[in-house]
């Protein structure tokens, strides 16, 4: 029987996510090189983006070899990428990992967090297309989406976002927000400017930490992502890339254009 490539890839489960420490490769069930061929499909389909980029791979209870990780360091240095972890339920990867000098673990609640989220296997559906907003929302109104959300501009106080998936906006965002709506408590809330009246991830909710006798327009604009942590909603600044990036602005870009990138 003939599959199509499209099928092929279903298949795979090859997924790729952005975070403060790297991409990170979830690589699900499948045949080790038809799962390689998929992978180096997705490096020659945008090569300037992985450029100069460090991976870890989460590779879940599979067990590697020595010459099998090695492999795959090789087709991620032919597009200057390096692989720096391995990510694995096997004791026995973990180990010939770090006999070759790899990382075996991830080195904050964030990027742990989005692991999860690709080791279990919630990446976007057909039916789940990212709704995208170019325009300020101002008091009284409203966004109700089933998937992911992102708007370019503000979420003005009195306004709200809602969406089952994440929110993403590429703004301040001081208005309502609810990710994650239908109880998906692996969601985020990405803003420029985090500082919302009410934040809700799933079953979670707070309000933005800060001092709420600054100004919003007084507050430093340090890019942050909310998530679920240890059954509270918490907030982590996009500083952290400085010790990988001498300019986190231009990663930050980087990284949202592959957030798009996947969504749509």
């Amino acid at each position: 029987m003939v599959h199509s490539s499209v099928e092929i890839m279903n298949r795979t489960h090859v997924d790729i996510k952005g975070t403060s420490d790297g991409l990170i490769i979830n690589v699900g069930a499948g045949d080790w090189n038809t799962l390689l061929s998929a992978l180096a499909d997705r490096l020659e389909q945008t090569p300037a983006f992985f450029r100069g980029g460090r991976v870890a791979l989460d590779v879940g209870p599979r067990q590697l070899t020595r010459l099998q990780i090695e492999s795959i360091g090789e087709l991620l240095g032919r597009y200057q990428v390096s692989l720096w972890a391995i990510l694995s339920e096997s004791g026995e990867t973990q180990r010939v990992a770090g006999e070759l000098g790899l990382e075996t673990a991830l080195s904050s609640p964030l990027v742990a967090h989005l692991a999860g989220q690709a080791a279990r296997g919630e990446m976007l559906g057909q039916e789940e297309r990212a709704l995208l907003v170019k325009r300020i929302l101002r008091s009284g109104q409203h966004i109700h989406h089933e998937g992911p959300v992102v708007l370019i501009g503000d979420v003005n106080p009195g306004a709200e976002v809602v969406s089952t998936g994440d929110v993403l906006v590429w703004g301040r965002l001081r208005g309502n927000v609810h990710a994650g709506a239908d109880g998906n408590d692996q969601s985020v809330v990405c803003a420029l400017l985090l500082s919302p009246m009410l934040l809700r991830i799933g079953h979670h909710m707070a309000r933005s930490p800060g001092d709420e006798s600054v100004q919003p327009d007084e507050r430093p604009s340090v890019p942050e992502v909310a998530f679920v942590q240890d059954g509270q909603i918490v907030a982590q600044p996009w500083r952290e890339m400085d010790a990988l990036f001498e300019d986190w602005r231009s990663d930050l870009l980087r990284r949202a254009a592959n957030t798009l990138s996947t969504w749509f």
